[in-house]
């Protein structure tokens, strides 16, 4: 004779629930939790700055005079490209401010190279008279990094950053040729 299965009981239904939602709740501590904040290292770019001028065949723009709480993080100069790829001549400067958000000066006489890549292949968005130069303003197609661009005869600059213009306008305003 078969046994008769007794009904379930709400005391079941939680165990398996339990059963269910314990690893769930173990999956999403671990997965979601916020990890503490990474430390930003500080770099010291007058070395490279100094290489830079001494070898560039253009003036290399750096800021100058910024608060103590804006951190230099990058600091690259390339005079033959990276491993024989172009931009050739390429200088880079970045800084973290206080904001925690990211700005740079990249240039180079290779504007081909240079500008798309350093805007995200901006779109043209205007242009930002900063004394008597006008520099175009370039937008990602996501719209969230924007780039002032300025091309010479002897060199392209592009300043980009995740913020609004008046940002990238105030940073470029410290930038002086060395």
């Amino acid at each position: 004779m078969a046994r008769q299965k007794r009904p379930a009981s709400a005391g079941d239904m939680i165990r398996s629930l339990l059963i269910i939602l314990v690893p769930l709740l173990i999956i999403s501590f671990l997965f979601t939790r916020n990890v503490d904040d990474h430390p930003v290292e500080a770099i010291d770019p007058v070395p490279v700055l100094t290489q830079a001028r001494a070898e560039a065949p253009y003036p290399v723009l750096a800021p100058a005079n910024l608060p103590a709480d804006w951190i230099a993080t990058r600091v690259a100069w390339e005079p033959e490209g990276h491993d024989g790829v172009p931009p050739r001549q390429l200088w880079q400067i970045g800084y973290l401010s206080p904001e925690r958000i990211y700005l740079a000066v990249n240039q180079s006489p290779d504007t081909d190279a240079l500008v798309g890549p350093q805007t995200r292949e901006g779109l043209p968005d205007g242009v930002s008279k900063l004394g008597d130069t006008a520099w175009e303003r370039r937008v990602s197609a996501d719209g969230r990094t924007r780039s002032l661009v300025l091309i010479t005869k002897e060199v392209s600059t592009v300043i980009v950053g995740d913020t609004d213009y008046a940002v990238l306008e105030a940073f470029a305003g410290t930038l002086q040729a060395g």
